[in-house]
């Protein structure tokens, strides 16, 4: 994820506050809510709750097996991940080495060291040389690179299978809900490419979520 001020709680964390808020409360488990809150106390950058309710609930439905995350942070969404689906292996790569080592800590305190693998470099360097026929990808790195990692990402897909990007709205800046700060338009330029690659492209059916900060659903038809 990007290094923005994160904090717990929609309006708290820089989110938008959407109607839909209060009903999207993830149910987690003791320790995963823990690890989070954690997270959260020390602004180590993770998903929100609208977020990870929908993914939870994504997840649930579709059951995938082989996921891949850019963007580990300290692991909380990638524990979610395996949770939630028992079968599924995850890879996870994070450019951070104080995260990456705190992750697989996480991950190893929850019992998924089996299921994991995490690997620290940049995403854009280490999706290059990954075998394809991953099921989900959660897309939850540097915003500006979305849009230049898309065509490797969609190498990596399996056809029918999802690739969810986060924190596609920024803050609703996006929407025009709120003003651009001028140091962040460039920010927002290359999340707009994104969007629009997403729903132009005739391989995705693409929607976009006005949940958290925004997400982009694409599944590989």
């Amino acid at each position: 994820m990007d290094n923005f001020n994160y904090a717990h709680n929609d309006t708290s964390r820089g989110e938008r506050k959407t109607y839909t808020a209060d009903f999207n409360r993830p149910a987690l488990s003791e320790e995963i809510k823990r690890l989070r809150e954690n997270a959260f106390v020390r602004r180590v950058p993770t998903a929100g709750d609208e977020t990870i309710k929908f993914l939870k609930t994504l997840l649930s439905a579709v059951k995938p097996e082989n996921i891949l995350e850019l963007g580990t942070a300290v692991g909380i969404s990638g524990c979610v991940m395996l949770d939630v689906c028992g079968r599924a292996r995850l890879t996870t790569v994070e450019r951070n080495e104080d995260f990456y080592t705190e992750a697989k800590r996480n991950f190893s305190s929850l019992g998924f060291d089996n299921r994991v693998k995490v690997i620290l470099g940049d995403a854009g360097e280490i999706i290059g040389g990954l075998e394809g026929g991953f099921d989900f990808i959660f897309l939850d790195c540097a915003k500006v690179q979305y849009v230049k990692y898309l065509p490797k990402l969609k190498r990596l897909l399996k056809r029918g299978g999802i690739l969810l990007a986060d924190d596609v709205l920024l803050y609703g800046w996006l929407t025009g809900e709120t003003k651009v700060p001028e140091k962040r338009k460039m920010l927002a330029f290359h999340v707009k490419e994104y969007i629009d690659a997403v729903t132009n492209d005739s391989e995705l059916e693409t929607t976009i979520l006005n949940l958290g900060d925004g997400l982009a659903l694409s599944v590989k038809i």
